[in-house]
């Protein structure tokens, strides 16, 4: 049995794994003070150009997600989220558990644009309901697209037109820029958002999310937050550790390239073999539309998610390839479809 079903079945990458038994006897500071998370800090800053941003280490995608949105909202405050959204339906309502709304909206590709938000705006016009603040957005979405430069600009500057705050969920932040149909970079990311998050978790790492700061109104007290949210490790080193690892080089983008490769010679076959999609999506999640027959064949070998019911006798599933897939599952994958 192989599993398609997400990109953090694997542990980590060999190199981190080594680059944190080498330095595991190594005395330093904790929560993050330690030379690791500093140097590990200074390095990611550099590789955005930004030295004014703010970057915190975090362990997992939800609890930085409650962690910045808790932080960034008032009580009365609500965040805006696409259907598909993480925050609204696979975080076990962890931001409402903080006292903040989600206000959803359906989209039909996992992206907002300004027009959705307008119509939301309009509904939510006084004290008696909530107030909308936050516009959550991921890039890549849930369901494998991702936003383009201009379609970013646009939310920015219709944010900024509302008095919002952007913030861009990067779980899968490798995948979408090296994906070929993207043309943003880590920098222009940080000046067309309030905050952001680096994903190791699903692209190499042990564990670990890189939250950046980029609006100044966001930054103050911001470890009080962490630290009151279980957030702030004693042993922070081990974030440290591996996302100095991963971006002292090239490592994390040659991990989110290979996760795509795999992806489009899955998509490339199942292309030629004629079967259609639920959505677009050039990044390293595919949603092919199977019929259930071939489904229940292919589950007695492989491991994946059935996404959605198309009809009576066809079904998408969700295909999901990661930094260590191996090409072999990928062929084998497709030579049993073919036959």
């Amino acid at each position: 049995m192989y599993s398609f079903k997400n990109d953090y079945s694997e542990g980590a990458h060999p190199r981190i794994l080594n680059a944190l038994l080498e330095s595991n006897l190594v005395q330093d500071e904790g929560y993050g003070e330690d030379q690791f998370s500093r140097e590990a800090i200074e390095l990611l800053k550099g590789i955005i150009g930004r030295t004014d941003v703010d970057i915190h280490l975090l362990s997992g995608g939800t609890q930085t997600n409650l962690t910045a949105i808790s932080a960034f909202l008032r009580p009365h405050e609500a965040a805006i989220a696409a259907n598909t959204g993480h925050i609204l339906g696979h975080e076990t309502g962890a931001i409402e558990a903080t006292g903040h709304k989600i206000l959803s909206i359906d989209v039909d590709d996992g992206k907002l644009t300004p027009s959705a938000i307008q119509t939301t705006l309009e509904l939510h016009t006084d004290e008696h309901m909530v107030k909308p603040k936050l516009v959550y957005i991921s890039n890549s979405t849930e369901i494998g697209t991702i936003y383009n430069k201009k379609e970013l600009e646009q939310l920015n500057e219709y944010c900024k037109l509302k008095n919002l705050l952007l913030y861009m969920d990067g779980a899968r932040l490798g995948s979408a820029l090296c994906s070929e149909e993207s043309d943003l970079t880590l920098n222009e990311i940080s000046s067309l958002v309030d905050a952001f998050y680096i994903g190791g978790t699903k692209n190499g790492a042990l564990l670990g999310e890189a939250l950046v700061i980029c609006s100044d109104i966001l930054k103050e007290d911001f470890r009080y937050h962490i630290k009151q949210k279980g957030g702030l490790l004693a042993k922070g080193r081990v974030l440290g550790i591996q996302f100095l690892e991963l971006f002292r080089d090239n490592l994390f983008f040659e991990l989110a390239l290979h996760a795509n490769k795999m992806a489009d010679m899955l998509r490339d076959a199942l292309i030629t073999e004629n079967y259609t999609f639920l959505t677009h999506a050039p990044t390293n999640q595919i949603f092919p539309i199977f019929p259930n027959a071939i489904i229940n064949e292919l589950q007695r070998k492989y491991a994946f998610h059935i996404w959605e019911k198309i009809d009576e006798n066809n079904s998408a599933i969700r295909l999901v390839t990661s930094w260590a897939t191996k090409e072999e599952a990928v062929i084998a994958f497709t030579k049993d479809i073919k036959q």
